[in-house]
């Protein structure tokens, strides 16, 4: 059961964008759909193992950075 407070304050969210509590909720569950899935674990498994792989190329666009040029 939700508190009155939380109603409340879903009430003035939904309220300051003028739309109903409804389709406050809708577009909030569909941006929560969104998300991206899987464990934090994983994700920071995965930049560390692309962390150990060199990137030439990366070298090659910074010293553009420094350089001046442009595109």
């Amino acid at each position: 059961m939700m508190k009155d407070s939380e109603y409340r304050a879903i009430q003035r969210l939904a309220r300051s964008r003028d739309m109903s509590i409804a389709e406050w909720v809708r577009q909030a569950l569909a941006s929560a759909l969104r998300e991206p899935t899987g464990s934090m674990g994983k994700k920071l498994e995965s930049i560390r193992l692309a962390a150990q792989h060199e990137f030439p190329a990366l070298a090659e666009i910074e010293a553009g950075y420094g350089s001046g040029a442009r595109p």
